[in-house]
C-alpha cells in the first residue's frame, strides 16, 4: 500500500493525518513505506452520545491543533472502517482547509458495517462487520490486546457493536 500511496502523489509533500487511539501501528508502519516527503499529524476523536429529548445522537470531535492543509495533499489513515461516519465527518473538516487532495487509507475496511456513502482509497484488507479485530494497535472490549503483534477476530454479536468506526 504504501508504494501505492506513493506513485500517486510521485515525491510531492503528503500531509498525513493519523487517528489515535486505533490507527497508530498501522499508520507507523505505513509511513515508513511510503518513499515521499511527509508530514504526521495526529487527532484524537472524542465521541459522545448526546440526549435530545426522547432521542439519543452520537457526537464526535476531534481534539489537536488543526493543521493548515491548504493546497497540500493530505492522506487521512485509520485502522478501521466500518459505519464510515467518524471518518467522513473528519475529511469534511479537513476538507474545510481547502487541500489540493484528500484521501483515506484503512487497514481494514468493513463494508457491510457502512452507514454513509464513504469508500476507502486505499485499504489492506476487507473484512465482515460482525468480526472485532484485535492486536496490531486494536483494543478488545476491555482496552487490552493492542500490543499483539498480529491481528485476530473475534466474533461480535449486533447488539455488542457498539463504537462502530
Amino acid at each position: 500500500m504504501g508504494k501505492q500511496i506513493a506513485r500517486a502523489y510521485r515525491g510531492r509533500r503528503l500531509d498525513v493525518v493519523v487517528t489515535m487511539d486505533h490507527g497508530f501501528v498501522f499508520a507507523a508502519d505505513l509511513v515508513r513505506q511510503i518513499a515521499s516527503p511527509l508530514v504526521c499529524h495526529f487527532v484524537r476523536e472524542l465521541v459522545s452520545d448526546v440526549k435530545q429529548g426522547q432521542h439519543a445522537r452520537r457526537e464526535v470531535f476531534f481534539s489537536g491543533a488543526r493543521p493548515d492543509l491548504k493546497g497540500r495533499d493530505v492522506l487521512l489513515v485509520d485502522a478501521v472502517l466500518d459505519s464510515g461516519v467518524t471518518q467522513e465527518f473528519l475529511l469534511r473538516r479537513l476538507g474545510e482547509s481547502q487541500p489540493r487532495s484528500l484521501r483515506l487509507a484503512v487497514l481494514l475496511d468493513k463494508p457491510d458495517g457502512r452507514r454513509v456513502d464513504l469508500e476507502p482509497d486505499y485499504f489492506g484488507f476487507q473484512t465482515a462487520s460482525n468480526q472485532m479485530w484485535i492486536g496490531y494497535g486494536l483494543a478488545d472490549g476491555s482496552g487490552g490486546g493492542r500490543n499483539a503483534r498480529s491481528l485476530s477476530a473475534k466474533r461480535v454479536s449486533a447488539s455488542n457493536r457498539k463504537g462502530r468506526r
